[in-house]
């Protein structure tokens, strides 16, 4: 399957480490669930969360250890933010473009870039409507970004 804003094809990366639980892990379920809340009010992210508890302390897979997902543990705990973490960031993407388009009104491929993220995050509230993440009535206001990041 193509890409979906190039021409590139393919969609070769690194695979996912094995689910089962390794002999040599570290922490147990409960252990790494209060991890997870504590980095949730420390203001991380869940991807950041993620990255940190791999490269710190070594543990692979949470859902392998604690049978959820970061977002689970998130929402069973009351900490999950008003908007999934992909909207935040290309949220935060849109920002910067138009940051950067109000210096340099000359910038077609930046103006392209704008566009394009636009679309991903139309087809995203596209999405989460149809799961019931967001409100059926939700809809993006671009005159007023910033109040969305709070």
């Amino acid at each position: 399957m193509a890409r979906m804003h190039s021409r590139a094809k393919g969609k070769s990366g690194s695979k996912r480490p094995i689910k089962k639980v390794p002999s040599w892990a570290p922490y147990k379920g409960k252990e790494v669930e209060k991890l997870v809340i504590k980095y949730a009010k420390a203001g991380k992210s869940g991807s950041q969360t993620g990255m940190i508890l791999r490269d710190s302390y070594g543990i692979n897979s949470i859902k392998a250890l604690t049978g959820k997902t970061i977002t689970t543990v998130l929402e069973e705990n009351k900490l999950q933010k008003k908007l999934p973490e992909d909207m935040i960031s290309l949220i935060k993407k849109m920002i910067a473009i138009k940051q950067h388009l109000e210096k340099n009104k000359q910038d077609k491929t930046a103006r392209r870039g704008l566009h394009l993220t636009l679309s991903k995050i139309n087809r995203l509230i596209k999405y989460y409507h149809r799961t019931k993440v967001l409100p059926a009535d939700w809809a993006l206001d671009t005159e007023r970004l910033k109040m969305y990041l709070e």
